[in-house]
């Protein structure tokens, strides 16, 4: 990791990074905050006979943390019972429970979606739902909450702990884990990284708490800062959970980041070295997304690419453009390499074993995990890159929706770089994402 000094920061660097966060942040505050109130007043309508819109309710998850970003769609609350109901769901009401949180919320709004599920009751709204977990006060604190698997059981959370465990460190470090926590979920929504939000937090906390290099630094550090971050990220012992933030409570890895933290990492050590050029902002925006400013002068996205006097449209598409993106699941696709007389081979594969892709082949990409709840709609994107691809005015890039059965085929066709995405969507929120890169090197293509 290399030491956090240097002289003659540009300003650019300080002020790209404070328009990217601005660019991230929340921009739908107000109604979450009005679904909030309408979920706590049907609760304490029910359970208190009160009409308050903020009393007996707790907004936790990223929400709460304040490290949330532009387009999260999965929020959580509780609600806290009142202690004289206690008696009514200690024995084996967990079910009980949800289901009469869930018919307060649907007798006061009949027209919105709500569904009991293990431990909680979902609310879904457009974009984004609410999950509410009634919950009843704990002696040795935290809160009760009904899981309602096997039997039933009451379970302890903590979130208020985690709650005040990030603000107490935010403070300390200048604001900066929050930033930092922000920064990190962009990455993992660009690259279909399937991190929960509190697993995030608790990494980015364990990491600034390990260090006082960012202790009194603001933006002008903030790409080297993500830039360690990413290498804690990509050097962490392999395990499937750790201790949250505050709560100590366990936190699950749905899948390895490693491998993507690392790639991630490379690419930040070559946007600081070509800092204040436009090629670290072209970087940092294939990093963590076009939230990130453009270059001055330079188009976001050119209407007609050209090439050694050659032209064509650009028609690539971008799915953020089309959808929210909260990633939250593992999703991974293959390409499998066909041709008459021989036997088929997954792409990865073939790169790992040092081999090169040539032209003529038949390529069908599907998925192989896909660990999204159904009903969910799938899209593909197929995207061509380089001269040859600007030569053919082939430069595709349209999203379109699956066919229904999970996979795309596509012929090996002319040399050079190629990108094929995948995409799963609920509620008009792309909740997972994976990409192949395609490189057809036979020279005789060209």
């Amino acid at each position: 990791m290399l030491s956090p000094t240097r002289e003659g920061t540009p300003i650019s660097t300080s002020e790209d990074f404070k328009l990217f966060l601005q660019s991230i942040a929340i921009d739908n505050a107000a109604t979450i905050s009005l679904r909030y109130g309408e979920i706590t007043r049907a609760l304490n309508q029910c359970f208190r006979d009160t009409d308050s819109k903020t009393s007996n309710s707790l907004q936790v998850g990223s929400y709460g943390r304040k490290t949330a970003i532009k387009g999260i769609s999965d929020l959580d609350m509780l609600y806290i019972m009142p202690a004289s109901a206690w008696e009514d769901y200690r024995k084996g009401g967990q079910s009980k429970l949800l289901t009469a949180a869930s018919d307060a919320i649907k007798a006061r709004y009949p027209k919105t979606v709500v569904k009991v599920d293990r431990l909680v009751v979902r609310v879904l709204y457009q974009k984004f739902h609410i999950e509410v977990q009634p919950v009843f006060a704990a002696e040795g604190g935290g809160y009760l909450y009904p899981d309602t698997y096997n039997g039933g059981a009451w379970k302890t959370t903590r979130p208020k702990e985690e709650i005040d465990a990030i603000g107490a460190a935010d403070a300390e470090k200048n604001g900066n884990l929050r930033a930092l926590c922000k920064m990190a979920r962009a990455w993992k929504n660009k690259h279909g990284v399937a991190m929960g939000g509190l697993l995030i937090d608790t990494l980015a906390f364990n990491y600034l708490s390990g260090t006082d290099e960012y202790d009194d630094r603001s933006y002008s550090y903030y790409d080297w800062m993500l830039r360690d971050f990413l290498e804690y990220l990509s050097e962490l012992p392999d395990q499937n959970r750790f201790n949250a933030l505050g709560s100590g409570q366990h936190v699950k890895v749905k899948k390895s980041f490693k491998r993507k933290a690392k790639k991630a990492h490379a690419m930040a050590v070559k946007a600081c070295e070509a800092e204040g050029t436009a090629k670290a902002n072209e970087t940092w925006r294939a990093i963590i997304g076009r939230g990130f400013p453009a270059a001055e002068g330079q188009l976001v996205k050119a209407a007609v690419l050209e090439d050694a006097g050659f032209s064509a449209e650009n028609t690539e598409q971008f799915i953020e453009d089309r959808f929210g993106v909260d990633i939250r699941y593992p999703l991974r696709i293959e390409c499998e390499v066909n041709q008459v007389g021989f036997r088929p081979r997954l792409l990865r594969e073939m790169y790992r074993l040092g081999m090169f892709l040539p032209v003529a082949k038949s390529l069908r990409f599907h998925i192989v995990r896909n660990d999204v709840p159904t009903p969910h709609t799938l899209y593909w994107k197929v995207l061509n890159r380089g001269p040859r691809a600007i030569r053919r005015k082939m430069i595709r890039g349209q999203i379109v929706m699956d066919a229904g059965r999970g996979e795309k085929t596509e012929t090996s066709t002319f040399f050079g770089d190629h990108i094929v995405e995948c995409y799963a969507v609920i509620n008009d929120v792309v909740v997972a994402k994976d990409r192949i890169h395609v490189r057809i090197d036979d020279e005789e293509a060209l």
